[in-house]
């Protein structure tokens, strides 16, 4: 279905932030697309969504950091910003996860979902109190077999016997990755917010990667954080990778639950395995 497609998806969520930014496609210079289900392997889905929205003024490039994509592109936008090379720049996350689920696979099928949600990042006036405070990023290649689709790469070529086993589907050792995921994001949130003293208490809000309940439990525990002030979508929704973080963020922001001047602490975890967070003002 062609309105499905993950760059149908992110057209739709890129109108909208540039709406809501007082925007439009051709005021974006550079346009970042973090994804790990790509529309096709060759263009990258961020040419595809140039070509969907009209943004004919901007340069395209996808990233792969799987579920921890919107961090790391929202990061990378920033380091353009900072070095003045670009000066709108849209960042999408999104996915199309329901392609690279085995269904005959209750234990995978049942957690993942497709989505997008998309942010203009731009550099923020001299006397704005909006703007992002700190962030830290990661990544551990030892621990790439936890979560990984083994062929449809150049390593192996997806062939008919390849294809019955289903090794062109997502395979996950869920109980590996529940503990390595715990620790993960916790560190990730206590080193962003070192970097500014700030102990957790303080945050307004924490919308870490929708993953599993439990996960983000036992994160808030560990950072001493109460769960009623943690954004949660993950139950109407379920895992949408890179689109978790910018689709909660969406929602909140705009039923009133972010306010203005309210600080918002970000946290993902993903395939690689990736790692990021993003501490911001709203």
């Amino acid at each position: 279905n062609e309105a499905e497609t993950n760059s149908a998806l992110g057209a739709r969520a890129a109108l909208a932030a540039l709406k809501m930014a007082g925007r439009n496609p051709k005021d974006i210079d550079q346009i970042i697309y973090a994804t790990c289900s790509p529309d096709t392997l060759l263009p990258s889905t961020a040419c595809w969504l140039q070509q969907k929205i009209g943004a004919r003024n901007a340069w395209a490039m996808d990233i792969n950091a799987a579920c921890s994509g919107f961090v790391y592109g929202v990061v990378t936008a920033e380091q353009f910003i900072l070095s003045g090379r670009s000066k709108t720049i849209l960042v999408v996350g999104g996915e199309v996860l329901s392609q690279f689920v085995n269904w005959q696979d209750r234990t995978i099928c049942i957690l993942f979902g497709d989505g997008a949600g998309a942010a203009v990042v731009e550099q923020a006036p001299t006397r704005s109190s909006q703007r992002i405070l700190s962030s830290y990023l990661s990544s551990d290649g030892n621990l790439s077999t936890l979560f990984h689709i083994p062929a449809g790469g150049s390593t192996l070529e997806v062939t008919p016997e390849r294809y019955e086993q289903n090794l062109h589907k997502m395979h996950m050792n869920g109980r590996e990755l529940f503990k390595v995921a715990v620790r993960t994001l916790a560190e990730c949130a206590l080193r962003t917010l070192e970097k500014l003293h700030m102990p957790a208490i303080n945050l307004d809000w924490f919308v870490p990667h929708q993953a599993n309940l439990r996960i983000i439990e036992a994160v808030a525990t560990r950072i001493g954080f109460p769960m009623e002030k943690v954004i949660i979508n993950l139950d109407r929704y379920g895992n949408t990778s890179a689109a978790t973080i910018p689709t909660a963020l969406d929602e909140a922001i705009r039923d009133g639950r972010i306010q203005k001047g309210q600080t918002v602490l970000t946290d993902a975890f993903g395939s690689g395995l990736t790692a990021g967070a993003m501490l911001f003002r709203w």
